[in-house]
């Protein structure tokens, strides 16, 4: 048998496209699969990754494989640089949610003062929380965090120039960001996670991808449809969710 006959099934995980990325260089024809439609294809009591590797291998010969789509090593770089941003966006909430609590715990005086300030992460804000007078150990606490949050509030700016660079770079995301509501990393994130628009077969595949289908519940000749579904690419749900608060000034 050669080379360019022996075909390999990858289960997607975290590290899946380590294997990927080395088949391919071995030039052989790779599948990743999904992890969940494979163990409702094959259910098992017994799980160990001998049998695990069996059953890929089973379904991979007999084309029952539930593939996912498989990513350039090039969308996958500029992937990681829109989860880095989301990663110190999310962080930093957490610290300036730490810092608010903290101080919603102090005294009548120190209330006082900060309810002076609209913006208490601004630079007003900031000096208002220096001059702050606080008991024992609780100084060092809100100076601890308020240190973590300009060391998060700079990364989040670095990264902002890698996804502004992103931009220039995919002319995908510039089409989007004409659509109201998409800012420049919105338009950049759905260009990334789509990867490739021809994919898709319809639009409503689109739809179901992105998760912003409505869930369906059907009894006799009632139909009802509820709350978007919770699957798909949590990515695209999200920027569309924002996209459509923005466009409406509700964000």
């Amino acid at each position: 048998m050669g080379i360019k006959e022996v075909k390999a099934v990858v289960e997607a995980g975290r590290s899946s496209y380590t294997m990927v990325d080395i088949l391919d260089d071995m030039v052989i024809d790779v599948t990743i699969a999904h992890p969940k439609e494979v163990k409702a294809i094959a259910k098992a009591k017994i799980k160990t990754d001998k049998r695990d590797s069996y059953i890929l291998a089973h379904l991979l010969r007999t084309d029952f494989i539930p593939g996912v789509y498989k990513r350039s090593r090039e969308n996958r770089s500029y992937q990681r640089v829109l989860r880095q941003r989301a990663f110190y966006v999310g962080s930093t909430t957490r610290v300036k949610n730490r810092i608010h609590a903290l101080l919603s715990q102090q005294s009548e005086d120190v209330q006082g003062e900060i309810s002076r300030v609209k913006n208490l992460f601004g630079t007003k804000g900031m000096k208002v929380i220096r001059g702050l007078s606080l008991p024992g150990n609780q100084k060092e606490l809100l100076e601890a965090l308020v240190k973590t949050f300009r060391h998060l509030e700079e990364r989040r700016k670095k990264t902002n120039g890698l996804v502004e660079k992103l931009y220039f770079e995919i002319p995908e995301a510039r089409l989007i960001h004409t659509v109201p509501g998409f800012g420049v990393f919105l338009s950049v994130l759905t260009a990334v996670e789509i990867a490739d628009i021809g994919r898709f077969e319809n639009v409503r595949k689109f739809h179901r991808y992105a998760g912003v289908i409505p869930s369906t519940h059907s009894s006799g000749e009632r139909t009802y449809h509820g709350k978007i579904v919770k699957e798909g690419n949590r990515w695209l749900r999200w920027a569309a969710v924002e996209a459509a608060w923005h466009a409406n000034g509700l964000s």
